[in-house]
């Protein structure tokens, strides 16, 4: 009789499983051995989801952002020229609006469709954190290049909003960021957390007995005040809860071969040789490693806020990005708005370039993370004639077509709800002022 053939059970990886040595650890990338072993051949083709948003403050140069010509054959512009090699992976979408948009307030209806002024609403990318943020060590991150919120303000810092329309504060210096994700806590900082956790506990503890206590005695306006008031007591809560789960596991150690040094980094505001070429690719690149280590699934990013910056001395222009915007239609402004313009379409091909460079299961990091991009304004402060795009998320049912043109006035949320759709969340009725998802960017 001849003996049963024998096939070796493999055990199955956790995501989380850390290679040690040398007094580091590095966190593996996505493996196929991390799947069940009673993973179908269907289910072994799942990928884990991440998506990005990210803002230009103060619009571009529309006169030579949009490829001439539509689909995979439209030539790219001047300022998208930088993408040339990668035309498989974006499309920019024509058509988009905001019906709050244009002027100066546009960071506030970007991500909500809610005019400045008005109470906001949970933003999409916050949308998507919560159903990605539960496998992750941080459910989101908020970048740009100003820390804060600056609400209140027209130079919003951030587009991030949660359930009760709280804005959340972005942070802009790299070696900050790169230590929040990746850099161990020291032996006393330990301990300072371990008191900090213990601490918060009990003020938490304290202020819902209170709040509890004087409920009873306060009139249904007021306890409608206090319900909010519950709810954000309880999202500090889960925060709690979560850092203390998370504080002791050992935070990943990426390989930055080929990236750049975050200890030498400089934030805009900080001291020393601020070059804004070294920083947009230190940041970009941050996001990049958050994704691949699987440190969060979810970014929004502030490139360029509104009024203030956006101009740096290397880019060799005459005027601050605001007023180059009002050009009067003289050929010099317009000839240094679309310079300055086609340098961060250069840092936006090395992002999706870094993110392709990257191979996780059957396709990349790239093939795998929606990126969409746009601002609060198109040429001439308006509010339509915006300059947006998608890149990235071919693994997720994403078909790109170079350009697309939408029907006119096509509200940016419609691209928002295609992305939280496609991130695993499902929108119950309305999603903002959308029009549905679109289609056409559908395989």
């Amino acid at each position: 009789m001849s003996k049963p053939s024998y096939k070796p059970r493999l055990k199955t990886l956790n995501r989380r499983m850390l290679l040690r040595g040398a007094s580091t650890c590095l966190a593996l990338p996505w493996l196929e051995a991390m799947l069940p072993r009673s993973a179908s051949a269907a289910e072994s083709t799942k990928v884990v989801p991440r998506m990005g948003m990210f803002y230009f403050g103060t619009g571009m140069n529309m006169r030579q952002f949009y490829p001439e010509g539509y689909g995979q054959d439209a030539k790219m512009s001047r300022i998208l020229k930088p993408l040339e090699k990668q035309r498989d992976q974006f499309t920019v979408l024509s058509g988009t609006s905001l019906s709050h948009g244009g002027g100066h307030d546009g960071a506030y209806p970007f991500a909500t469709s809610i005019a400045r002024g008005e109470k906001q609403t949970i933003s999409p990318d916050q949308l998507a954190a919560e159903v990605q943020g539960k496998h992750t060590r941080f459910p989101s991150l908020q970048l740009s290049v100003k820390r804060g919120t600056g609400f209140g303000s027209q130079a919003l810092a951030t587009i991030s909003w949660n359930r009760q329309g709280i804005p959340l504060a972005a942070e802009n210096d790299p070696q900050t960021i790169f230590n929040h994700l990746f850099r161990p806590p020291n032996s006393q900082q330990l301990v300072k957390q371990s008191d900090e956790f213990r601490q918060r506990g009990s003020v938490l503890d304290a202020v819902l007995s209170d709040a509890k206590q004087l409920q009873t005695r306060l009139s249904q306006s007021d306890r409608q005040q206090l319900d909010q008031y519950f709810h954000s007591i309880r999202e500090v809560e889960t925060t709690l809860r979560r850092e203390m789960d998370w504080s002791d596991r050992p935070k990943p150690s990426p390989n930055l071969d080929g990236f750049g040094d975050y200890e030498k980094a400089v934030a805009p505001e900080g001291n020393g040789k601020f070059v804004y070429d070294t920083y947009a690719k230190l940041m970009y690149d941050l996001i990049a490693l958050a994704f691949q280590t699987d440190s969060t699934r979810v970014v929004s990013y502030v490139v360029r806020t509104e009024l203030a910056g956006g101009v740096y001395p290397e880019f060799g222009v005459s005027k601050g990005y605001h007023e180059l915007t009002h050009h009067g239609n003289d050929p010099k402004n317009l000839e240094e708005l679309a310079r300055v313009d086609t340098i961060y379409m250069q840092h936006w091909s090395h992002f999706l370039n870094r993110l392709a460079s990257i191979r996780e299961g059957e396709g990349t990091l790239l093939d795998n993370t929606l990126l969409g991009f746009s601002s609060g304004m198109g040429i001439g402060h308006s509010k339509d004639l915006l300059p947006t795009m998608i890149s990235g998320g071919s693994g997720l049912g994403i078909r790109h077509q170079t350009h697309l043109q939408l029907k006119d006035n096509t509200p940016l949320s419609s691209l928002w709800q295609t992305m939280v759709e496609r991130m695993g969340e499902n929108v119950d009725g309305e999603f903002q002022d959308s029009t549905g998802t679109i289609g056409e960017l559908l395989a």
